[in-house]
């Protein structure tokens, strides 16, 4: 026998004698609540939770590069194109931190190119070329893949008389 070991031939109890440091043979509904099921899975749960965050994290990351690398890897166009629309897309941001409300807002700005062809694009400019851009102007747009380059404006001669 070992040094360690200690039999009980008589338990008068009937009960079976846990030691410490020995698991039981039944697990369910954990020390704080019992036969709990949400709070058995919880630990399931915030790990799957913080697997989907991440992978929607590195699909992001991952989606930027891969449109970033098409459009280098693009050659550089320029055509003539008509601008057949305008959009801004208004994002608002509301966050609370020590009672005080703090508010932000981005906007995005879209203009549409016809080409000759009359197909259409749609790209993403900044502020201030959204700014000096006008629907029905006619010009030289250059572009790389999806990335807006410029716009240079032909002169019509309705405006080449003002």
């Amino acid at each position: 026998m070992f040094e360690d070991e200690i039999i009980f031939e008589n338990n008068p109890s009937g009960d079976e004698i846990v030691f410490e440091g020995d698991a039981p043979d039944d697990l369910s509904g954990g020390a704080f609540f019992p036969d709990d099921a949400l709070f058995n899975g919880m630990p399931t749960f915030v790990m799957l939770f913080f697997v989907i965050i991440i992978g929607i994290f590195l699909f992001s990351i991952f989606k930027g590069i891969s449109t970033w690398s098409k459009n280098e890897q693009s050659p550089r166009l320029s055509v003539k194109a008509k601008i057949t629309g305008k959009r801004t897309n208004v994002h608002r941001h509301n966050s609370h931190a020590h009672e005080h409300l703090h508010s932000h807002t981005s906007t995005t700005y879209y203009v549409t190119f016809e080409f000759e062809s009359t197909d259409r694009s749609e790209f993403i400019i900044s502020g201030s070329e959204y700014g000096r851009l006008a629907e029905g102007d006619e010009g030289m747009l250059t572009f790389q893949g999806t990335r807006f380059l410029d716009f240079q404006r032909r002169q019509n001669e309705e405006h080449a008389d003002a």
